[in-house]
């Protein structure tokens, strides 16, 4: 196998062992890590613009690697004609060595279609999963999980979800200023109707000495 097509495998392995690290379940914190760094990271970005470049080449080799694989079974099925009109002898070396060259070039085709094939579920994979864990963030902070926000600090009950909690938290203040209006309410009444006496006191004192004139 040339230099470029090992190069390929490589790539290919290297494509594997990044796929399972996409699908083995890690903690939630963890992978927002992992997908925050790679996300963000200038290197990252770097590695994949020459990689896209890289399989730019690697579709190139595909495309030759079908014609080499298309035009060694026409040359198969010539040396099988050929053999069979009467030079068996003769073109039973050169059918080896066709056959050989079609290996070959089946190889390197399937090598480089499953490199393009495998790069494409890589970049669907890495988007779904960052749809993923945008979605789960949303999720941990309206249930108020998410220590990291700061409707989840002002939670007054643990575990509960935050929107229920900032509506208990309301109702309890308005429940609070309820209670408050009607002490005071109580209170100015019972004050009313201790001038309501004092006054009728006052009025019926007053009246008496007038009567007696």
């Amino acid at each position: 196998m040339t230099l470029y097509f090992t190069l390929v495998f490589l790539l290919l392995v290297a494509e594997m062992a990044l796929f399972m690290l996409l699908i083995i379940p890690l903690p939630f914190t963890i992978r927002r890590k992992m997908f925050t760094f790679i996300s963000e990271s200038p290197l990252v970005a770097k590695a994949q613009h020459i990689l896209k470049i890289t399989f730019i080449f690697i579709l190139i080799l595909f495309i030759d690697s079908v014609n080499r694989v298309y035009r060694v079974q026409q040359e198969l099925a010539a040396a099988t004609e050929n053999s069979n009109a009467g030079g068996a002898a003769v073109m039973g070396h050169e059918r080896l060595e066709v056959q050989a060259r079609k290996f070959y070039s089946q190889r390197n085709m399937y090598l480089c279609g499953f490199t393009l094939f495998l790069s494409l579920i890589l970049n669907r994979t890495y988007i779904m999963i960052l749809e993923t864990l945008r979605l789960e963030e949303k999720v941990k902070q309206y249930e108020g999980t998410e220590k990291n926000t700061k409707e989840a600090e002002k939670l007054a009950v643990a575990g509960e979800p935050g929107e229920i909690a900032r509506l208990k938290r309301e109702l309890a203040r308005k429940d609070l200023d309820l209670k408050t209006l009607k002490e005071q309410a109580s209170g100015l009444h019972r004050e009313y109707d201790s001038l309501s006496e004092q006054y009728a006191k006052d009025t019926q004192q007053d009246g008496t000495p007038k009567k007696g004139k």
